[in-house]
């Protein structure tokens, strides 16, 4: 972990990324451009935000493992595939051209540059009463809100 150098104001805004949840043959996952690295509790986190009515929260929900999977520029396109499908109508990762591989509890893709295993810590929905009258009216008059996830996490990996 000592070895993970990234700029996390830029990380999930500029480079996206994927959040994946579940186990071999039954996963899904999305693109995220909001996201946050740091520590809780003294452990090294992950947070990922992910909408209740994304296919990928119910994984998030029955799950206690995620990853967090970063990609090179070259995949930008398959991740903008993967954040406008769903997988509930598709096997959208075939379509968008990913391979899945199974490392530990979880679910990455072997074309990830780098993938942080998280342990789920901690879930709680926004409460849209309490955020900013602007951020209500542009991301929740007409979507219900996000569900913070926090993960520990308890490995980075370099699939190869």
């Amino acid at each position: 972990m000592e070895d993970f150098n990234v700029n996390v104001f830029k990380a999930f805004a500029d480079d996206w990324a994927l959040v994946t949840a579940g186990v071999r043959g039954d996963y899904n996952t999305m693109t995220i451009g909001w996201g946050g690295l740091g520590t809780l509790w003294g452990r090294p986190a992950a947070t990922v935000y992910v909408k209740k009515n994304r296919y990928t929260h119910e994984f998030m929900e029955k799950n206690d493992w995620f990853t967090v999977s970063f990609f090179p520029a070259a995949y930008k396109k398959a991740l903008g595939y993967l954040g406008s499908h769903s997988g509930r109508d598709e096997d959208k990762v075939a379509a968008a051209g990913l391979t899945p591989v199974y490392p530990d509890q979880a679910v990455t893709f072997r074309e990830a540059s780098v993938t942080l295993l998280c342990r789920k810590i901690y879930a709680h929905d926004f409460d849209v009463s309490a955020v900013p009258a602007d951020v209500a009216e542009d991301y929740y008059q007409a979507e219900p809100p996000h569900t913070i996830y926090i993960g520990e996490v308890v490995n980075i990996q370099k699939i190869e």
